[in-house]
C-alpha cells in the first residue's frame, strides 16, 4: 500500500484516487498513511474509496454515499449529521428500579422519550433521546439524584459516519 502511494505521487498528478488505502496494514502504518492522506490536502484532489468508515472520518472533509449506484448523501461529515439528526442522544448509567427511573427521565422538559437497554429489572444502561440543541445533563443528574437512584455515567452520543451511511443506504432517504 504504501509502494503503491508513492508510486502514485511521483508524478505528482492533481486528482489521486486512493482505493481502500489502509488495507492490510498493521495500526501504526494506517497512522502514517492517514498523515501522509492528510498532507496532501491542498495539494491534490484526493479520492478516496473505502468501506473502513472510521478512516473516512479522520481523513475527509467532504463525503459522497453511494448506494445502488446513487447518491444518496454529499456533504461533511458534520452537515451529515445536522441533516439526519432527529434528536440529540444521551446515554446514562443509573442503578435503580426501571420504572421508577424511567419516569423521572421521562418527566424532565426536552427529554423526548428514555429506554432502557438491556432487560435487568435494575438495569443501569440508558439511552435518552433530547430534543435537539437543548442540554438537559443537569436535569438529568438532578432528577436521578433526587429521585435516590445512583448515576454511574452520563455523556452525550454523536452520530457517526456509520450511522448516517446505515440510514441513507437501508431508508429511502435522499439528501
Amino acid at each position: 500500500q504504501r509502494v503503491g502511494l508513492a508510486q502514485a505521487l511521483v508524478h505528482n498528478p492533481s486528482v489521486l484516487i486512493l482505493d481502500e488505502p489502509t488495507g492490510g496494514l498493521d495500526p501504526k502504518q494506517i497512522i502514517e498513511i492517514r498523515e501522509v492522506i492528510k498532507s496532501l490536502r491542498g495539494e491534490h484532489t484526493i479520492v478516496l474509496s473505502t468501506h473502513i468508515l472510521p478512516e473516512v472520518s479522520m481523513t475527509c472533509e467532504k463525503v459522497v454515499i453511494i448506494s445502488q449506484g446513487r447518491i444518496v448523501g454529499e456533504g461533511s461529515p458534520e452537515s451529515l449529521t445536522a441533516q439526519l439528526k432527529e434528536s440529540d442522544v444521551l446515554h446514562a448509567q443509573v442503578l435503580g428500579p426501571v420504572e421508577a427511573v424511567g419516569e423521572a427521565l421521562r418527566s424532565i422538559d426536552g427529554v423526548l422519550d428514555a429506554r432502557q437497554e438491556g432487560d435487568d429489572s435494575q438495569a443501569d444502561s440508558w439511552v435518552i433521546s433530547v430534543t435537539p440543541g437543548q442540554d438537559v445533563r443537569d436535569a438529568v443528574s438532578r432528577a436521578i439524584i433526587d429521585g435516590g437512584f445512583s448515576l454511574r455515567e452520563l455523556r452525550s452520543q454523536d452520530m457517526s459516519l456509520e450511522d448516517i451511511f446505515l440510514r441513507l443506504t437501508t431508508e429511502e432517504t435522499t439528501i
